[in-house]
């Protein structure tokens, strides 16, 4: 029988939830030192979960330039100028940016090394596309990079070139930019730990009280683990090991693999099947609208290599979770996991994550519905880029960006995301975007796709605790489950559904402990 939506009072011990139910029996089974804390009209809901981000990854941006809402490349280079002088970056210092996005500037393209080197030609400088899949270089950094005109191209990603010439013009995409741009030093350990104890600030100011780190490798790997051996973390973090580059972790920390030690414990692993739609580098069926007819993106890894990769899942009996953003990726992916399946058949359900789904069609949905595989919809791409994929699909297409409805017809679990960075952790803006679904210029989305209030917070709750195969102690209000809580300042049950992103955090409360509380 499904749970009530509402209940009066609740009564919580030493971090759990120990009973339900109306006011007068619950105070019955107090004591005297039992505190008693009124709503005073506001509301209680179970904390929110964070089924994809980049912990880690936000919280080096808390220290990076922001390119964010940057119209033009002129506006860009002055943002660098201006972080430049006020943290007084000295000649041959690397200054690193995070924000851009081309879709949206003047120039309606790329920056290039041109443009980077007429602002800052004396220091190192990485600007970073706001998907996190690509990014450009000054001069000065392709040569501290050691990329120049002999550097191949890696699987999986591009290096731009001057036209007509194997000279790199700075930009880098996908793989190139990922493996490259890595070389990159980084803070103190310290530092770094500071800045994620910063980074999960926000995500509790936002309700959040699990968080992932959705791409672990050995880097990030030793701030989480310093963090938790220092008992720094607040938040219950989740960690899923990069298949491809560091499975090793695995089997080096065998005390987290799908145990928490102080807060921090392995999920699983993660893999890439593909980019970015607003990117135009998602891998597609169909093409994309353009000069190149036959242009479809294009995928990371081969079948072979995916079917091993979830073979190694299935061995390891740890989930994994794989970036999909194009329907060629999610096919790839789901015929993967289906022949990895078959050959292990005694294997267990290691529950699987599509994330993102973008671009998942209606007719693919029934086989993520076979093998309880969940869709972690990054639905808040019908606002922030709805305009954009409009250009890059058309409106059929388009109109099916991060399919809800279809999926809950089609009993698919579902959750969604923010992909922080590229998003704040703001659940309540996602929420937001899925039941509305209108674009920045206006344009409804994919009317047919809309959900509930109510269906949109089961995807950040009870469906996200079922994601993380921890349903039996997060996700709703339940004796016995942990109290992670958010108090909201309206209820968004009742609210009207256009002002759910005005909503306000007042307070969240981690196994019992207020972690966040607004200042007025």
């Amino acid at each position: 029988m499904e749970q009530p939506l509402y209940a009066e009072a609740m009564l919580e011990e030493d971090g759990i939830i120990r009973a339900l139910g109306k006011k007068d029996e619950l105070l019955d089974l107090a004591d005297a030192d039992t505190v008693r804390f009124d709503l005073n009209g506001h509301t209680l809901l179970p904390a929110f979960l964070d089924p994809h981000s980049h912990i880690t990854s936000f919280a080096n941006t808390l220290s990076l330039a922001h390119l964010d809402g940057v119209q033009s490349f002129e506006e860009l280079g002055s943002r660098l100028l201006a972080f430049q002088k006020e943290h007084n970056v000295s000649e041959g210092e690397w200054i690193i940016a995070f924000g851009y996005d081309h879709n949206f500037l003047q120039e309606g393209r790329h920056p290039d090394k041109f443009v980077l080197d007429r602002f800052l030609p004396r220091n190192p400088v990485l600007v970073t596309h706001a998907s996190g899949h690509m990014g450009v270089m000054n001069s000065a950094a392709l040569s501290q990079a050691g990329i120049g005109s002999q550097t191949p191209d890696p699987e999986g990603g591009l290096i731009g070139r001057i036209p007509g010439k194997q000279e790199p013009n700075g930009y880098l995409e996908e793989t190139a930019f990922t493996a490259l741009a890595s070389k990159i030093a980084s803070p103190s350990l310290e530092q770094l730990c500071r800045q994620v104890e910063a980074a999960e600030g926000i995500y509790l100011s936002h309700g959040i009280t699990t968080i992932q780190e959705g791409l672990t490798k050995q880097a990030e790997w030793a701030v989480l683990q310093a963090m938790a051996k220092q008992k720094r973390l607040r938040c219950d973090v989740v960690s899923f090991v990069d298949l491809a580059e560091s499975k090793a972790l695995v089997k080096e920390n065998p005390d987290f693999v799908g145990h928490y030690q102080n807060h921090l414990k392995i999920g699983g692993y993660k893999i890439f099947l593909d980019g970015s739609p607003q990117g135009r580098t998602a891998w597609m069926t169909e093409p994309y609208l353009g000069d190149d007819p036959n242009y479809r993106g294009y995928p990371i890894h081969s079948g072979e290599a995916v079917i091993s990769f979830l073979q190694q899942g299935l061995s390891d009996r740890l989930q994994v979770l794989a970036h999909c953003n194009g329907d060629a990726a999610a096919q790839q992916f789901l015929d993967a996991y289906s022949a990895a399946r078959k050959a292990n058949p005694d294997a267990p359900d290691i529950r699987p994550v599509m994330i993102h789904a973008q671009l998942l069609r209606p007719d693919q949905l029934p086989a993520l519905r076979g093998l309880n595989m969940t869709a972690s919809f990054f639905v808040a791409h019908t606002h922030y880029w709805g305009d954009v994929h409009l250009k890059n699909f058309g409106p059929e297409r388009a109109g099916r960006i991060s399919p809800v409805k279809s999926a809950i017809r089609e009993g698919v679990n579902y959750t969604f995301h923010q992909d922080t960075p590229v998003l704040p952790p703001n659940m309540l803006d996602t929420l937001w975007c899925a039941v509305n679904r209108i674009t920045k210029e206006g344009v409804v989305l994919g009317e047919e796709e809309r959900i509930t209030p109510l269906e949109a917070l089961r995807a950040v709750t009870v469906h996200a605790a079922y994601q993380y195969f921890e349903e039996n102690q997060k996700g709703s209000l339940a004796p016995g489950k942990l109290a992670d809580l958010v108090i909201l300042d309206r209820n968004p049950l009742t609210a009207d559904p256009a002002s759910l992103r005005e909503i306000r955090v007042l307070k969240t409360i981690k196994e019992g402990q207020v972690v966040y509380q607004k200042h007025s």
